[in-house]
């Protein structure tokens, strides 16, 4: 599982890479000035450098979206891998410190602070409430669970942010282009058609280079969201495993437990 999930994400990076560099590489070997009236065309290509210069000053925050995203997006691969969040032995050791200490539970609740992660602070919350009855205990359980769920998930908000705002720069990018070419078209005079052509060219170089930012990090923002569910569920199941592992131990247990009572 945890390959597939390695193999996934290698192929959204390089999904990502090819839908913010294609365009850009395609734009840069095919798109050229047209040539002025009574000039011959000329086989100047335009560098990928030269096209993002012509996208004006709107191209700096959308070059730090696209850091951001980048840099959001290597973190939480990181921070979200299943081992990290849920221990492989968690689960294990955290009954045979229950079994050990059934009644005072300090065992319990030190092997959960021992954990860090949100799986472990949610079944200490569970722990801690235990005596106030199983309904409290749940309850704890799921509020705690509620709250990590929404840590996990502010997390990957700056990407969701750049998938919004990354088009709407580019357009206004783009505006500012289009106003900035018809005014040159007006100070050209009559006949100066590429003069407008030109300037609606690279005024277009905004628009494209939000929407390749935009569509990969919205894509990358689906992806950590559906993995952040399915940690969730992961640990909703083993918070039924460990209810029921509490269940079992106390109808074993004699009938002079004080715990029974609860």
């Amino acid at each position: 599982m945890q390959m597939n999930n390695k193999t996934t994400v290698k192929w959204m990076i390089l999904a990502g890479c090819l839908l913010v560099t294609g365009p850009l590489l395609s734009y840069a070997q095919e798109a050229m000035p047209p040539p002025a009236q009574g000039e011959s065309p000329t086989n100047e290509r335009v560098t990928v450098l030269k096209l993002i210069l012509s996208g004006g000053p709107v191209m700096i925050p959308l070059g730090f979206a696209s850091i951001i995203a980048l840099a959001i997006t290597f973190e939480r691969m990181n921070s979200l891998q299943k081992r990290k969040l849920i221990p492989q032995d968690f689960m294990r050791g955290l009954k045979d410190a229950y079994d050990s200490d059934p009644v005072n539970l300090e065992k319990a609740i030190r092997y959960c602070e021992g954990h860090q992660g949100p799986v472990g602070r949610i079944f200490k919350s569970g722990l801690i409430n235990i005596d106030r009855g199983m309904d409290k205990a749940e309850k704890a359980v799921e509020d705690a669970g509620g709250k990590e769920v929404d840590k996990l998930k502010r997390s990957l908000r700056g990407l969701a942010i750049i998938a919004s705002v990354s088009p709407l720069l580019g357009l206004l990018g783009t505006v500012y282009g289009m106003i900035e070419a018809f005014q040159k078209a007006t100070d050209a005079g009559m006949g100066k058609a590429n003069v407008l052509a030109g300037g609606i060219y690279e005024a277009l170089v905004t628009t494209a280079t939000g929407l390749t930012i935009a569509v990969p990090a919205l894509l990358i923002f689906q992806y950590f969201s559906a993995r952040v569910d399915a940690i969730v569920d992961d640990i909703d199941d083993m918070g039924i495993d460990f209810i029921e592992h509490i269940h079992q131990q106390r109808k074993s247990s004699s009938p002079d437990d004080p715990r029974e009572a609860s």
